[in-house]
């Protein structure tokens, strides 16, 4: 519990075996009341290592991609009650020491959504970072900015934090099958902006391992056209459209039902 909030940190994963662990054992534990791991589809052991170090699993036993994932973290958030969600990388970029940076304008300031940025004073980025991802994520904030009509330094970090309670207002549909990869990310940030929720960046720290022993899962050209594709459909008013069409969807019995998610 962290000020008088329960806080559950999720943490989407892909075959991270080596990474993960390393995530969970920073993670400060007197601030954290569970560790989600959702494990998306891995073929190594992700699983096995993330409850080894004290983390509790889903696995998802194929891959359903990032979205996916973190929506049934937010699902299990919203069933058992916590305050707020935290989500973080599973690679191993993100700095959980840095958690409070997001909970304190929540916790303090009543912010409703907290996501972090490398770019703002305080915060800081290095490593083996792709070429192409320095280029795009100075480029997606612009577009994001303009759409929204509010300034934002950093708009694909997927290290942020919500008050659960956002989750059940009905206009935010995360159930659709074209969120189910990077989409919802983005897509989140766009409506809570838009729907004139209390949004707030802070700085944090993002650092990329060796592409040795692997520093992204990006693909260059399609997950990026995933991250751009809420700006076409929020900004163009195409959202009611693209969701009906793909809302009820079922890939099989494993889709989420409840609610708005």
């Amino acid at each position: 519990m962290y000020k008088l909030r329960t806080v559950i940190l999720i943490i989407p994963a892909f075959n991270e075996e080596k990474k993960v662990s390393e995530v969970i054992r920073r993670t400060p534990r007197q601030i954290v009341d569970t560790i989600l791991v959702i494990d998306d589809g891995s073929t190594d052991g992700t699983a096995a290592a993330a409850q080894r170090h004290g983390a509790e699993v889903i696995s998802l036993h194929k891959v359903w991609g990032v979205g996916f994932a973190i929506r049934k973290g937010y699902e299990e958030a919203r069933r058992r009650g916590f305050d707020i969600a935290v989500v973080i990388a599973g690679n191993n970029k993100d700095a959980p020491e840095e958690i409070t940076r997001l909970l304190d304008p929540i916790c303090e300031d009543n912010f409703d959504f907290v996501i972090g940025s490398r770019f703002l004073a305080g915060g800081a980025y290095g490593g083996d970072m792709p070429v192409y991802r320095k280029l795009a994520t100075r480029i997606h904030p612009f577009l994001v900015s303009v759409i929204c009509w509010k300034k934002v330094t950093e708009s694909t970090n997927g290290y942020r934090a919500l008050k659960v309670s956002v989750l059940t207002d009905p206009r935010i549909i995360l159930s659709a099958a074209w969120l189910d990869g990077y989409q919802l990310e983005v897509y989140l940030l766009l409506k809570l902006i838009k729907l004139a929720y209390q949004v707030k960046e802070v700085p944090v720290t993002k650092l990329y391992p060796s592409k040795a022993i692997g520093n992204t899962k990006m693909r260059p050209l399609i997950d990026w056209w995933n991250m751009l594709s809420p700006i076409v459909i929020v900004g163009f008013g195409l959202e009611k459209l693209v969701h009906l069409a793909t809302i009820g969807s079922q890939h099989d019995g494993n889709r989420f039902s409840k609610g708005n998610l």
